[in-house]
């Protein structure tokens, strides 16, 4: 049975409650989050978020090969990760050599990928309509 109009209005109306009630919280956050503080296990952060990556960037290829629907929800989670690897890497590199591969690898790897994905995600949902 599919979801009513009511349920839908209901879900979206509390998805934008949720919004709003992230505001005061990230105020919070900009009051009381330190510039910079020692990570433990950094190494096995990026590893983990990498090793997704590639599962999302070879499951995204595998579905869309075979032309499956399911290539819609992969390369949106893709695409969303590229951009957040991007951010991260941007933002958390050290100025000079590292900040200067962050900025390359996002403007020429992570963000054209990431758009590459959404293309490839939106097509799909048209075509699998």
């Amino acid at each position: 049975m599919a979801p009513s109009t009511r349920t839908f209005r209901l879900v979206g109306a509390a998805f934008a409650i949720a919004a709003a009630a992230m505001l005061p919280w990230l105020a919070v956050l900009a009051r009381t989050l330190p510039t910079s503080t020692r990570a433990h296990n950094w190494s096995l952060a990026w590893i983990g978020f990498d090793v997704l990556l590639a599962l999302g960037l070879a499951a995204t290829g595998a579905l869309a090969w075979r032309r499956h629907r399911g290539v819609v929800v992969t390369a949106t989670a893709t695409a969303t990760m590229l951009v957040v690897d991007a951010w991260f890497d941007v933002l958390t590199s050290a100025p000079g050599g590292d900040l200067d591969q962050a900025l390359l690898l996002a403007a020429c790897c992570e963000l054209p990928l990431a758009a590459g994905c959404l293309a490839l995600g939106v097509a799909a949902a048209r075509r699998l309509r």
